[in-house]
């Protein structure tokens, strides 16, 4: 912990894309790294990002949005290529993602990406980043922050919650008991923290002194797109300044509901201009472990 108080410096690493709403021409920036280290800085944290863009009109929109966020952005690589960008549409009233392109997004880190990491309190990264590999080079230099969103694997869990300050799973399908288990083998894994954010059902974290719990906060639910990165972001911010879980958790809900009164994850809507030639199905993308298939 670094006290209450200060302001811990948080980098987020690896996925960005532009989140495309088919029926309304816009897009917005986002990904969980980029949300994350966004949602950081609101919270009050000094935060930075890294990771890659192309020289195209998507790119150039989440440039600016973090540099308009505040963010650090002096390591975000700028490759030939195409920006990753998701395809929303809505299916029964409910978001449905269509297509997605990961274009430029994956990156390995460098000597000096690792040297930022290192010069900050926290890293945060997660599944759609596809660094497992590097995720022991990270926790050797600071706190690691992962989400595993959905993945529920025990052998995964067990390979990466070792190096886990914390360790954050979407569980909005999951029954309390189901949670419950989930955080108590992530811990016995070695993770430090465990939060799994349930939609409706609010919230749960757990650590060595036990599970806290909070209900959702009051919200006008325009888009959740990005509800639960918020969450995870004030959620670490707080853990690092070693604030109480009790007062952290519904602060944490209270942003995440403010990101739900907003499209987008942090809103900064743009007209849509992507490219779809080498669009794929999500199915496709994260196929078998999750890792990413030529």
């Amino acid at each position: 912990m670094i006290g209450e108080g200060s302001v811990p410096k948080i980098v987020g690493f690896g996925d960005n894309v532009v989140d495309c709403y088919a029926g309304r021409d816009q897009m917005f920036p986002g990904g969980n790294a980029l949300n994350v280290a966004v949602q950081a800085r609101r919270s009050g944290a000094s935060s930075a990002y890294i990771g890659a863009v192309a020289d195209d009109p998507a790119g150039r929109h989440i440039r600016a949005a973090l540099i308009a966020e505040d963010v650090d952005i002096a390591r975000l690589r700028i490759l030939p290529g195409r920006t990753a960008f998701c395809v929303i549409g809505t299916k029964d009233g409910e978001r449905e993602f269509l297509r997605a392109d990961l274009g430029v997004s994956i990156i390995e880190p460098d000597a000096g990406d690792l040297d930022a990491i290192a010069a900050a309190d926290a890293v945060h990264t997660g599944r759609s980043s596809h660094v497992d590999a590097h995720l022991a080079d990270f926790a050797a230099r600071t706190r690691l922050s992962f989400d595993f969103a959905v993945i529920r694997d025990e052998a995964r869990i067990a390979a990466i919650a070792p190096h886990c300050f914390l360790a954050s799973f979407s569980g909005a399908d999951l029954p309390e008991p189901e949670a419950e288990t989930l955080m108590t083998n992530t811990l016995a894994a070695g993770a430090a923290w465990c939060l799994v954010t349930r939609g409706d059902a609010g919230a749960m974290l757990a650590g060595r002194d036990g599970v806290h719990r909070t209900p959702p906060a009051p919200a006008e639910l325009i888009d959740t797109l990005g509800a639960g990165d918020a969450f995870i972001a004030r959620c670490l911010v707080g853990l690092l300044r070693g604030e109480d879980p009790q007062a952290l958790l519904p602060a944490a809900a209270r942003q995440a509901a403010d990101t739900c009164g907003h499209a987008g994850g942090f809103g900064h809507p743009a007209p849509m201009q992507i490219d779809e030639t080498h669009a794929r199905t999500l199915d496709e993308i994260y196929r078998g472990d999750g890792k990413i298939r030529a």
